[in-house]
């Protein structure tokens, strides 16, 4: 998903406009929320009973930025964090990780997927008739105006990522104001539904239950990881913290090196892969960094998680995390309010569909949160959201995510016809 968000009319004058400032500001955000998370005290164990440390760790930025003290958009610390943290933090993340254990989860990760794929396809036509019979003129539009062509954008935004929708952009060419504003609603949706999924994982277990899903897999994954950490672990040295930190940016610097050989490469053999973003360097990016990870969880590396590999990787998803909430602008719903209800009514299809499924079929949370944020928030988010219930599970919502990639402009396509069909 594009993490482009129209900021209050003051963005340019925002107070702190220096990104090493911002950035301080940022650290010291995440410092008082894990500090107060540790605390033992009555106040702050039920404080946190409630509110997850990750939600705040996304929220807080997000009230900064929507107030004006940052200013995201002007900011270069989202595009550091995605580019260079998030490809270290997978190969630290992945270097551990059981890929027999991942692939043992089974069938239902797939399934979910796909659910919440087709909650996408089918919620914006569903959006689109719902808002019609109370208020058709806020769906309407004519020509480039038409509400539908900007919509065919956020479905190829919410199923594949910047790329799809750049797609839906040039094939249903909505107008560039009607772009700017579905961009907001696609942003503050999404991370509003982010920011559950995060509360959720919280949650798990008691959501589990509700689905009747046996969760049994994941925890057995999660305690096999617990357990080879616990066999390994030490203190580290300085020279083994420095290895650790030298694979996974020496990793990450290999990923670069060969996206941006292999994206143009494609772009100017074979054009037409474009449709599944093949052609863009980020996707590369994320996939030969997950690869590499995986890879050297097969070698000696891998006991590198003794001395705290995936801790450091774990530290690198929360600034990552930091800088996605200065990308949001809360304050944008009141621009527009009836295309964000109109998306809203869009989520909540997606969202049921998910529910419904994952109760037929029993499947854990885990796999509802992960298929949903594979599709709607792509390699930038899906692995933080998984690795929300267990640093361990990062690959899963990496590998889901990809897959969202090659379907995104197909399914956005379809959605785009369908909702052309049904508007007023």
């Amino acid at each position: 998903m594009i993490f482009i968000i129209l900021t209050m009319e003051n963005s340019s004058t925002a107070l702190i406009t220096n990104d090493a400032a911002v950035f301080g500001l940022l650290m010291m955000i995440l410092m008082l929320v894990f500090y107060t998370s540790s605390l033992k005290t009555p106040f702050w164990k039920k404080f946190y009973r409630f509110i997850p440390a990750i939600l705040l760790c996304y929220f807080i930025p997000s009230v900064f930025n929507s107030m004006g003290v940052i200013s995201g958009e002007k900011s270069n610390l989202y595009f550091v964090a995605s580019r260079y943290l998030l490809p270290a933090s997978l190969v630290l993340l992945t270097i551990s990780v059981d890929l027999k254990e991942i692939i043992k989860l089974g069938k239902k990760a797939i399934i979910m997927f796909f659910t919440g794929t087709v909650g996408i396809i089918l919620g914006g036509p569903i959006a689109i008739l719902l808002t019609s019979i109370v208020a058709p003129e806020i769906v309407g539009g004519s020509g480039p105006e038409e509400v539908w062509r900007g919509m065919s954008t956020v479905a190829g935004s919410w199923i594949g990522g910047s790329a799809n929708q750049a797609t839906m952009l040039e094939v249903f060419e909505p107008s560039g104001d009607l772009f700017s504003t579905m961009i907001a609603v696609d942003v503050i949706i999404a991370n509003i539904w982010m920011a559950f999924l995060l509360y959720g994982a919280s949650r798990s277990d008691s959501i589990d239950k509700f689905l009747k899903a046996d969760a049994s897999a994941i925890d057995h994954l999660k305690s096999r990881v617990e357990e080879y950490r616990k066999s390994i672990a030490k203190i580290p040295t300085l020279s083994e913290t420095m290895v650790v930190l030298g694979v996974g940016f020496g990793a990450t610097g290999i990923a670069h090196l060969m996206a941006d050989s292999i994206a143009p490469f494609i772009q100017e053999n074979a054009p037409y892969l474009a449709r599944f973003s093949l052609t863009k360097s980020f996707f590369w990016l994320v996939v030969i960094a997950t690869a590499i990870g995986l890879g050297l969880s097969f070698t000696r590396f891998k006991k590198l998680e003794g001395v705290g590999a995936s801790r450091l990787g774990t530290v690198l998803i929360y600034v990552l995390v930091a800088t996605i909430g200065t990308r949001m602008n809360i304050m944008a719903v009141f621009d527009n309010p009836g295309l964000f209800v109109v998306g809203a009514l869009w989520m909540i299809v997606h969202v049921i569909l998910l529910i419904t499924v994952a109760k037929l079929i029993k499947a854990p949370f885990f796999f509802v949160a992960v298929g949903s944020q594979a599709n709607i928030g792509g390699a930038a988010s899906a692995p933080v959201v998984a690795s929300a219930f267990h640093p361990s599970l990062a690959p899963v919502g990496v590998l889901l995510a990809v897959l969202g990639y090659v379907i995104g402009t197909y399914g956005a396509f379809v959605c785009g016809l369908m909702m052309q069909a049904v508007s007023p």
